[in-house]
């Protein structure tokens, strides 16, 4: 069913839509996640709740950029290639891989990342369409 909507729905619709799941998926383990850092820090009261609301924020916003970042690359991909196989999934990963580790500005991080993610995506693009 998901590969009758790649050609239908819009790739701006699908790229929303992951970043709303995979966002709400992000704050979630932020919520569970910031709590125990915080009790790691000792902070107690007012900090520890700042400091929760801001892990909330953070994770849902990284998690939310890469699903997006995949989604859209996937689809255009898919749409300029004509083809829905391994070799989306493969090419999407490695820019969302990239741009997780932008931020380290370490190229053989970027590198290793963007190789990470690829593997594991087209893989799982692999498993899906066989």
């Amino acid at each position: 069913m998901e590969d009758d909507v790649y050609g239908v729905v819009p790739c701006s619709s699908l790229a929303v839509e992951s970043i709303l799941r995979v966002g709400t998926a992000g704050a979630i383990w932020g919520m569970c996640i910031g709590p125990y850092d915080a009790n790691q820090q000792s902070l107690r009261g007012i900090d520890k709740a700042s400091y929760v609301i801001k892990s909330v924020g953070k994770y849902g916003f990284r998690c939310g950029v890469i699903a997006g970042v995949f989604s859209i690359t996937r689809c255009g991909v898919q749409r300029y290639r004509k083809k829905n196989d391994w070799v989306n999934g493969l090419i999407a990963g490695a820019v969302a891989g990239a741009a997780v580790s932008v931020g380290t500005r370490s190229y053989t991080q970027a590198i290793g990342m963007a190789s990470l993610v690829s593997a594991i995506c087209a893989a799982a693009d692999h498993a899906r369409s066989s």
